[in-house]
């Protein structure tokens, strides 16, 4: 028996979490839940991230590694990405791609997920999010905490969706939008790659690709990011 459980434990993976900010700390959570079903071939092995004093507040018996700007991935590595600027994230995870990483799903086991949907590689959903029915989920998604995916509805690589959205039915997200907590896409309505709206803001139609929209309507606003290549999402 001691011989067995060995060899289970030598075929585990490393787990490395890109980012180890407040957003870090919750998938670090998220991914010991799904852990702790026991049907994953991988084991939270650490952090990687620029600041190397980000967990130092707190209380996690986990060390942070490195920079993903420069880590080179190992053969039994396996990574998620949780850094929240769509450009930076998608960035970082197609150097590491191009390095030879390998990264992972994370779906909490109190996500729904139904029939026929398609989910990316390096995707997290969170506790509570639920996905309907023939979804199209890309790569490196991030679905925060009891966000909604209706039927039919497409989004694209690298967005990062917050907490209590709603992508309703045919909607389409383009690649790398971010949707601030609480906002609303309306059934059929499209936003453009890399575009991004407000917290609370309802699109009833069309955003254009690279835009910035906020409130009840979502009306553009002008806005210039500033993307960091550590710690934190949503």
């Amino acid at each position: 028996m001691d011989a067995d459980i060995q060899v289970t434990s030598e075929l585990k993976k490393r787990l490395l979490i890109i980012g180890a900010g407040g957003f870090g700390r919750e998938v670090l959570q998220w991914a010991q839940d799904i852990q702790a079903q026991g049907r994953v071939d991988w084991e939270v092995g650490g952090f990687l991230d620029a600041n190397a004093r980000a967990l130092g507040n707190f209380d996690i018996d986990l060390p942070i590694l490195g920079s993903p700007e420069t880590w080179q991935p190992d053969v039994n590595d396996r990574f998620v990405c949780v850094i929240g600027d769509p450009t930076t994230r998608l960035r970082i995870c197609r150097e590491l791609l191009g390095r030879g990483a390998n990264f992972v799903t994370l779906i909490h086991p109190s996500a729904i997920v139904g029939s026929r949907c398609s989910i990316g590689d390096g995707a997290i959903l969170c506790p509570h999010v639920t996905v309907t029915v023939d979804v199209m989920i890309g790569d490196f998604v991030i679905l925060n905490v009891r966000s909604s995916v209706g039927h039919d509805a497409q989004v694209g690589d690298g967005c990062t969706v917050n907490s209590f959205c709603d992508i309703t039915g045919n909607a389409t997200l383009g690649e790398g939008v971010f949707l601030g907590s609480h906002s609303s896409v309306t059934p059929s309505a499209s936003i453009g790659d890399y575009a991004r709206v407000g917290a609370g803001s309802v699109v009833v139609r069309r955003v254009r690709a690279n835009t910035t929209v906020m409130g009840p309507t979502a009306k553009r606003i002008d806005w210039k990011a500033e993307p960091s290549a550590s710690s934190d999402a949503a």
